[in-house]
């Protein structure tokens, strides 16, 4: 890997404060189950994505380490576990993602609704959702954004010509772009956010119809990060971007009008979300 790539393993007490916090509430995060590259940076500084629905995915999209396979059943109590560790680590902003659950009626979307409600009732914490596409439903949209979340995120992941190759069949570019444009038709007011991963065999013009695409939805927030595969996965990396490639593509965001971007080889879908949900919310403290 090229040496931009590269992370340092500085975990530290508040690493371990964090880990041990989770581990007593018996709850998921995306951060170890899918290797995040940024997992000893988020949890020093207490920030943590709660994965919600179990451990196994309906899916086998191929860029993903999340394991796929026979679902658990629903935990109703994963709810007010979340909301307790929440309030334990002190947490301001919450991000929280799930396994696709194709196997459930709504998709999870009661389950993803009873967490938002939780975590609002017990703190200020403010909730951003990376929500499965949900098939497009409107009826399971409206259920979790009955709840309150303040960012309703879904990702592209990759460009049109790709998705065949790199997710799961059941999903799909205009599939994922059609529960982005319900979302903020349902919530005008709602701050909507997608992610792209880079490296697996795009070209740039492509990446820019992604982001046409994406705000021709509404879209406010973007993040553009390197695909790293993962220990087990099929999917092999094409190309390594350098970040001076990054900073050009956000470059060429902004002049779309996406009202936060986050560029970066190690950027996912959750890093500095706090930062780019107050800049889309023209908050002057962003950062």
């Amino acid at each position: 890997m090229p040496a931009w790539i590269k992370v340092r393993a500085d975990q530290g007490s508040a690493f371990e404060s964090t880990r041990s916090i989770l581990r007593e509430r018996g709850v998921r995060t995306v951060c170890d189950s899918a290797h995040c590259p940024n997992i000893s940076e988020c949890w020093r500084e207490r920030a943590a994505t709660f994965l919600l629905l179990g451990r196994h995915c309906t899916r086998h999209c191929r860029f993903c380490a999340v394991g796929d396979g026979r679902p658990d059943p629903v935990d109703v109590d994963e709810p007010l576990r979340i909301a307790d560790a929440v309030h334990d680590l002190g947490l301001r902003y919450v991000v929280m993602t799930s396994v696709t659950r194709d196997d459930l009626v709504d998709m999870g979307a009661a389950h993803f609704a009873a967490t938002v409600a939780a975590i609002k009732e017990s703190s200020e914490a403010k909730v951003e959702l990376l929500a499965p596409d949900l098939r497009g439903d409107e009826e399971s949209i409206k259920t979790i954004l009955q709840a309150g979340p303040d960012v309703f995120g879904h990702n592209l992941e990759t460009v049109r010509r790709l998705q065949a190759a790199v997710r799961d069949s059941r999903a799909s570019y205009d599939l994922s772009l059609q529960t982005l444009r319900r979302a903020r038709e349902i919530l005008p007011s709602l701050v909507t956010k997608t992610s792209l991963l880079l490296g697996l065999g795009e070209e740039t013009d492509e990446v820019l119809q992604a982001m046409e695409d994406a705000r021709a939805v509404g879209v406010d927030i973007l993040v553009l990060g390197q695909y790293l595969r993962p220990k087990g996965v099929e999917l092999p990396v094409r190309r390594y971007l350098p970040p001076e490639e990054f900073d050009h593509l956000a470059a060429e965001a902004r002049k779309l009008g996406f009202k936060a971007v986050v560029s970066a080889p190690l950027a996912r879908t959750s890093y500095r979300a706090e930062a780019a949900f107050r800049l889309a919310k023209g908050d002057d403290d962003a950062g």
